[in-house]
């Protein structure tokens, strides 16, 4: 069931053939974590990708003693900290899940071998690299450009579905406000 998970995904991007699907098999290894298990803790190497068949995680890192939010990663995600998986470098995050979660793994090698024996692989790992691009472009710009409000509406507008998984202590932290911020923004818009 896990692996029919990616691999319907894998399908509907239709970048990957059934035989491209047909390698990474025998390396998917189904893994579970509670919620609060970690994924990848803050000074290890990231060296294995994990594709979300089930639950929810988030990264975060921590500054003076207080968990900042920068990303949340939930069913059909791929949850890695890319940069130290491509630089092979000790993470600057963590990753945690938020609930209960299943996740498929394998590891940075066989998706490199995946590249090099197959374009569509390689096409495949590009275009993931470009939307991770533009979601760390997005963010970065959201706080150059937006204010809490406006953050909070277009995280609103973007993700409706987050608000029913995330805890507001979470969002908020994304948001870059405190709770009772984003308490009294929830109340505002509520009232009009």
């Amino acid at each position: 069931m896990p692996y029919q998970k990616f691999k319907d995904y894998l399908s509907s991007t239709q970048l990957v053939t059934e035989e491209d699907c047909a390698f990474f098999e025998p390396y998917l290894k189904p893994k579970s974590y509670k919620a609060k298990g970690i994924f990848v803790k803050e000074g290890s190497i990231s060296r294995e990708i994990g594709f979300i068949t089930q639950g929810a995680f988030r990264t975060y890192y921590i500054l003076n003693g207080k968990e900042v939010n920068t990303c949340f990663f939930f069913e059909n995600d791929f949850v890695v900290d890319y940069d130290s998986m491509l630089a092979d470098t000790p993470s600057k995050y963590y990753i945690e899940a938020i609930e209960d979660s299943e996740v498929l793994l394998f590891g940075a090698d066989v998706l490199r071998d995946a590249y090099n024996k197959s374009h569509n692989w390689e096409r495949f790992g590009r275009l993931m690299a470009e939307q991770t691009y533009r979601m760390s472009t997005e963010r970065v710009e959201s706080f150059l450009f937006m204010n809490g409000e406006e953050r909070y509406l277009k995280l609103q507008e973007t993700y409706p579905t987050l608000f029913e998984r995330v805890p507001l202590y979470h969002i908020a932290s994304y948001l870059g406000i405190e709770r009772e911020t984003l308490s009294r923004l929830r109340r505002k818009i509520a009232q009009g």
